[in-house]
């Protein structure tokens, strides 16, 4: 294992911005930078040991600066959805920004996607990785409580990349962080994700209208677009006139995932390279999002990103649980810790 750490740049208030490079003995690479706490390449090997960056993403700082896809960011306080931005707790109510039409998305307009992290590299058994920190105070883009936020991140030389995160918070919050990449195992700007092949293990999903906002309801997956749990192509049934499907322009749902503890949650392959990328948390739900909100977007090395041309399996509690009291709880109070796992696992077959 080896870990390269370098400057990357200046953000627009003059802040200086590291990039760091962590490489196993496979020749598997990540690189992350303190800016957003955000994973800016993966670069795997397929199955004739070529390498790719699958990782959608851009070339400079200040494009990332510019940029609204969320391109590989931690993003927080809350990740996906608040219905108008609002919520109550202990008989309180709170205000976050409006940043998705009429309601609050990934943590409002400035975002943890937005904030500079302390970062500390480190190696560990098999292993190395990058600790990140941030500490959101309180009343931060609305939300209650000082939130520490530590997300570290490990790469082991099974070609495992691990996301753990730990939160603690001064007084009563809410709180539901996750990690935004977009993938296109072919290598990013290689065309479209439809050719994929995704398995999902969830046997339901949570229903949403015509902005994405939660209604409450968990519909079963079974006899409709939205089954995943035997492997199909992403573009199969895409395009079906099925409700939940027309109102996301394709797939943007969080999938209530079955089993509890860490488990193996999904499976993608790209048949032409052989890459698979295994997804394993401890977390309730994942955002399986298709990239229908791209559109000829400028990346890497002069590549331009069509519409579905790349996909996020974003772990997490659901959307707008602030509001639906029976969705697992997004609740953080003083004394205790929050933590949760995930990993991406990437092989060739």
């Amino acid at each position: 294992m080896s870990i390269a750490v370098s400057p990357y740049g200046y953000t627009k208030s003059g802040a200086p911005v590291h990039l760091h490079r962590l490489r196993n003995a496979n020749g598997m690479e990540v690189e992350l930078m303190d800016y957003g706490a955000t994973i800016t390449a993966i670069r795997a090997p397929d199955r004739a040991g070529g390498i790719a960056d699958i990782a959608l993403g851009y070339d400079t700082l200040a494009q990332w600066e510019r940029g609204s896809s969320y391109f590989g960011a931690t993003v927080g306080r809350y990740g996906n959805r608040i219905a108008h931005g609002r919520f109550t707790l202990d008989g309180r109510a709170y205000q976050a920004p409006l940043n998705d039409g009429l309601h609050s998305l990934h943590g409002g307009e400035a975002g943890f996607d937005r904030r500079i992290w302390t970062a500390r590299p480190f190696e560990a058994g098999n292993g190395a990785g990058v600790e990140f920190t941030c500490v959101s105070p309180d009343g931060e883009q609305g939300f209650p409580g000082a939130l520490t936020s530590v997300v570290t991140f490990t790469l082991d030389d099974t070609n495992a990349l691990a996301i753990a995160y730990r939160l603690t918070t001064d007084a009563p919050t809410v709180a539901n962080l996750t990690n935004h990449t977009y993938f296109n195992l072919a290598g990013e700007g290689n065309g479209t994700i439809l050719d994929h092949e995704l398995r999902i293990l969830a046997g339901r999903y949570t229903l949403t209208d015509a902005a994405l906002i939660p209604t409450g309801e968990l519909p079963v997956v079974t006899g409709t677009p939205m089954d995943f749990r035997q492997t199909t192509r992403i573009g199969a049934r895409i395009d079906e006139k099925f409700p939940p499907l027309t109102a996301a322009g394709g797939y943007d749902h969080n999938y209530v995932l079955d089993g509890d503890g860490f488990r193996k949650i999904a499976e993608v392959r790209e048949p032409a390279s052989g890459r698979v990328m295994e997804v394993f948390t401890t977390e309730p739900g994942v955002q399986f999002y298709s990239g229908n909100f791209l559109c000829d977007e400028p990346g890497k090395a002069g590549h331009v990103y069509p519409y579905r041309g790349g996909f996020c399996l974003e772990t997490q509690h659901f959307p707008d649980s602030p509001n639906h009291p029976s969705f697992p709880t997004t609740v953080l109070r003083p004394g205790e810790t929050f933590e949760s796992r995930t990993v991406y696992r990437f092989s060739t077959r």
